[in-house]
């Protein structure tokens, strides 16, 4: 059996619910390891659940017309990554979420939610509050990505998923950021000449 501690902490100290209340939804956990590669979502799909990472790096990411891909998301250890608006509006999606690493999710559908908000009512809306702040860091990268220098997306990069860094090619950083793997290279020669070190 897969443990869940990391989903267990998640909903007791972001859901609100108590150790009484996680024993009653655990037996509707459904966990699934991915291998890296694996697609948990296509282009053309319903998306009919959240994944939130157990363990391992997911990505969620969309293609343009010449098949290169615009990462919008890494979803690293107890983060959730879902298209929501296929999700709730039950359209096909236009993206594509996938394991950059091995990885284990909890697979999280409608009828889960349901069952936790019917024993802690609270649950609804934090779970509500968390989608705002998805929401508010959107908002946040589309602005950067309009706006922002190719220095000012790394540094937020950094500050966002520090630990992503030493899990992923240099291409993947630098499609999330939406520049050139050389222009990132260089970005990075230039902050490495003022002695900066991401890791620290």
């Amino acid at each position: 059996m897969i443990t869940v501690s990391n989903f267990k902490k998640h909903l007791i100290d972001k859901g609100g619910l108590t150790n009484e209340e996680f024993t009653q939804i655990e037996y509707l956990i459904k966990t699934k390891k991915v291998a890296k590669g694996q697609f948990l979502l296509k282009q053309g799909d319903i998306c009919s659940h959240f994944f939130f990472v157990e363990q391992g790096l997911l990505r969620f990411y969309a293609l343009n017309e010449e098949g290169k891909e615009n990462i919008l998301q890494f979803a690293t250890e107890t983060w959730l990554v879902s298209d929501r608006g296929s999700f709730f509006f039950k359209e096909p999606s236009t993206y594509y979420i996938d394991a950059a690493e091995n990885s284990i999710v909890v697979i999280i559908d409608e009828e889960f939610i349901d069952q936790v908000s019917r024993i802690n009512p609270d649950f609804r809306k934090r779970n509500e509050q968390l989608l705002h702040n998805h929401i508010r860091h959107l908002y946040k990268r589309v602005s950067l990505l309009l706006g922002a220098s190719a220095r000012v997306r790394y540094l937020d990069f950094i500050a966002m998923y520090p630990d992503v860094l030493l899990r992923v090619p240099q291409w993947m950083i630098a499609s999330y950021l939406g520049i050139t793997p050389e222009s990132l290279s260089r970005v990075r020669k230039a902050l490495a000449k003022e002695n900066f070190n991401p890791n620290n």
